[in-house]
């Protein structure tokens, strides 16, 4: 816990990934990708390759020139990071994943060494100059997921199915 310096009210909860610390709040994009690495026929810095690449070219939906830095997984816009990965394989299957910061408050990174680096600034779509609406980026990066792993995005069903219409008395 040497990377939380001040938590205050946000609860801690350690959790069996790589990334050290990282913080998740609203308006931010976390996904979870479970991906069999064998079927998708890849390996784990190819994975962790074409994650990046999705956020990169999601970002380059609006303009925004995005890289990925070698032995610092995430995405990077100048010296920010916009985007954490830390991902955990075991049997061949992935577990956690991402958190993409898009219009939120970011005071809380402050509060952390951000994946373990002391002094490292973090970012967010909304002050790159990219949308405020998560849906719009979700959409986006939903689409270049799909690109990158050659799948195919399907609409999921509703989460609450809707009642069948009832005649009025």
């Amino acid at each position: 816990m040497e990377h939380v310096l001040a938590p205050g009210e946000i609860p801690v909860v350690p959790v069996d990934r790589g990334g050290q610390v990282t913080y998740h709040g609203p308006g931010q994009i976390v996904g979870y990708p479970l991906v069999d690495l064998r079927r998708a026929g890849v390996g784990v810095r190819e994975l962790v390759n074409k994650i990046e690449q999705a956020i990169i070219d999601t970002l380059a939906h609006w303009n925004i020139v995005a890289e990925r830095r070698e032995g610092a997984p995430g995405v990077y816009v100048a010296e920010a990071k916009v985007a954490a990965l830390g991902l955990r394989v075991r049997r061949g299957c992935s577990f956690h994943g991402l958190a993409f910061n898009v219009n939120m408050n970011l005071e809380p990174f402050h509060r952390i060494n951000p994946c373990g680096y002391k002094g490292l600034a973090v970012t967010q779509v909304l002050d790159l100059g990219g949308p405020s609406r998560l849906a719009e980026v979700e959409d986006a990066l939903v689409q270049e997921f799909c690109r990158q792993f050659g799948f195919r995005a399907e609409p999921a069903a509703p989460v609450i199915p809707e009642l069948p219409a009832r005649a009025a008395v």
